[in-house]
């Protein structure tokens, strides 16, 4: 018998419904795989759902639902796969699976940071571009901004942006998704519309080169710390920070010997102010 070969949609509430039939009716996870694209799993076969909840009935801790609902966020292999594997044994009474010393526990509870660091680039590196008036009022927009999240954390992650902005109308769109707020409620759509993403990728932002400039004058070489720069700030958001095409060149300043200045070579030419010195 092959493998039984199943698609989510990438969607969590869509899995834990399959997941559910699946285990009511003692469908081992080595008989079932979930497909991220083209199935490449020669042995898989598409096959139905078996019909009704099926004899077995699991009992499982309400805190194993919330693990898997956090790292049914991740992005990569075994996504689905690795969860209903999780999810099987705890089912059968084996809740170490839940833990971080074991084995599976521990890639489970991995998974989990990594999309929890991936929230937290979202706070960190969305940049809203502030909208001119008349398309503000068209679109009923104040802010826009484009970001490429690595997992899917735009749904849950997005509500800071509400009470950090207030009732500002602002977008995120994402390569995958898109979230809008209007100063009251979420829209969230898990398929980004096309509309949104022009939107957010071709907003003109006029306060870019200030803050360029601002950036390039304050930057301090004798504090540079290329690999530090990149754990806090890594190179995949730079194209999409208005400072971050001037990071590389920054940098090879600093490694020509500007850290020796201890501050921005324009900073450093810049003539002192005059003090007028009596005479003892």
């Amino acid at each position: 018998m092959g493998v039984i070969a199943l698609d989510c949609d990438d969607c969590f509430s869509t899995w834990r419904g399959q997941a559910r039939t699946l285990l009511g009716h003692g469908v081992d996870p080595a008989q079932v795989t979930w497909s991220q694209g083209p199935i490449d799993d020669l042995l898989a076969v598409p096959a139905a759902l078996p019909d009704g909840p099926g004899p077995f009935h699991a009992k499982v801790p309400a805190a194993l639902l919330g693990l898997l609902e956090q790292a049914s966020r991740y992005r990569g292999e075994q996504r689905w796969a690795l969860l209903y594997e999780v999810l099987w044994r705890v089912a059968h009474g084996d809740r170490t699976a839940m833990l971080a010393g074991d084995r599976l526990g521990s890639e489970l509870h991995r998974r989990i940071k990594q999309v929890s660091r991936e929230a937290h680039h979202l706070h960190a590196f969305v940049r809203f571009v502030p909208l001119p008036p008349v398309l503000a009022e068209q679109l009923q927009l104040d802010l826009v901004a484009y970001h490429e999240p690595a997992h899917d954390i735009l749904h849950s992650a997005s509500a800071h942006f509400a009470d950090r902005l207030g009732r500002q109308r602002w977008l995120i769109a994402t390569p995958a998704d898109g979230i809008r707020f209007d100063g009251q409620g979420f829209d969230y759509q898990r398929h980004c519309p096309d509309a949104w993403r022009q939107w957010a990728r071709n907003a003109d932002d006029p306060g870019a080169e200030l803050w360029r400039t601002y950036y390039r004058h304050t930057f301090n070489p004798a504090r540079l710390n290329p690999d530090a720069l990149r754990l806090h700030m890594p190179g995949r958001f730079w194209r999409h920070l208005p400072e971050g095409m001037l990071i590389p060149q920054l940098e090879g300043l600093a490694r020509q010997g500007k850290q020796r200045d201890g501050q921005a070579a324009e900073v450093a030419e810049q003539r002192g102010k005059a003090i007028n010195r009596a005479e003892p």
